[in-house]
């Protein structure tokens, strides 16, 4: 059994990830900001944190950690003139300052352990690029150039590696997929005619984590239904 923290896993990616790690026999702790989930006898162990707080507390962990996932985003697509730079900046400090953040914080845990790994997330949108992503693309392409440079930093204790998944049905998602016409419409959009799930994500993930990822760190991998490399 390993031990895993899971930030942002009130909903979507996050929530099924920790609740699939579970289910893998795994010690997880959760947090989240908004809304506390339901839980029962077989779910994560949630707590309370807000990642923009300037103290970090942590005292509900163990004493080491096997792996860590960063989880917290945000979809926020317009065109760049209505963006104001402190857009940027607050887009920023939930998705790159939040994770480093809680990196530095529990570092001195995943460093008691062999073959301990992190797990952040960018966005297609940030090799293929996308009108109206420039908010996200801007901070996504931050935590791609970060994951690269602490797998580098951190080897060989600390594998550090990024999933950029494509448009995926989730919370977040849910204005961009709310009809059966948006939803057969990016669809289409993937050469493999469908939208990514948490579930596709998660398993992702969870390979990552796990002893079968183990000579895997520093790379970003593209579960996007073939979208940053295929022309069908």
């Amino acid at each position: 059994m390993s031990t895993y923290l899971v930030i942002g896993a009130s909903s979507g990616i996050g929530k099924k990830l920790a609740e699939q790690l579970v289910e893998s026999g795994h010690k997880v702790f959760a947090t989240y900001f908004k809304k506390k989930p339901e839980t029962n006898t077989g779910s994560p162990d949630y707590h309370y944190l807000n990642v923009l707080d300037e103290s970090m507390p942590l005292d509900f962990l163990t004493e080491s950690l096997d792996g860590l996932v960063y989880c917290p985003g945000s979809i926020n697509l317009r065109p760049f003139e209505r963006i104001k730079p402190a857009d940027f900046v607050a887009d920023y400090n939930l998705q790159v300052t939040g994770a480093i953040k809680i990196i530095q914080a529990t570092m001195p845990r995943l460093k008691k352990v062999e073959n301990a790994s992190i797990v952040m997330f960018s966005t297609v949108a940030v090799q293929t690029g996308f009108p109206f992503h420039t908010q996200v693309s801007a901070s996504k392409g931050a935590i791609e150039g970060l994951t690269r440079a602490l797998a580098a930093e951190f080897a060989p204790k600390i594998r550090v590696n990024c999933i950029a998944p494509s448009l995926t049905d989730t919370p977040l998602a849910a204005t961009l997929l709310n009809t059966d016409q948006k939803r057969e419409a990016n669809a289409l959009r993937h050469p493999l005619k469908k939208t990514g799930t948490t579930q596709n994500i998660a398993d992702m993930a969870e390979f990552l984590l796990s002893e079968k990822g183990s000579w895997i760190s520093g790379q970003v991998f593209h579960v996007d239904g073939g979208m940053s490399s295929l022309k069908v």
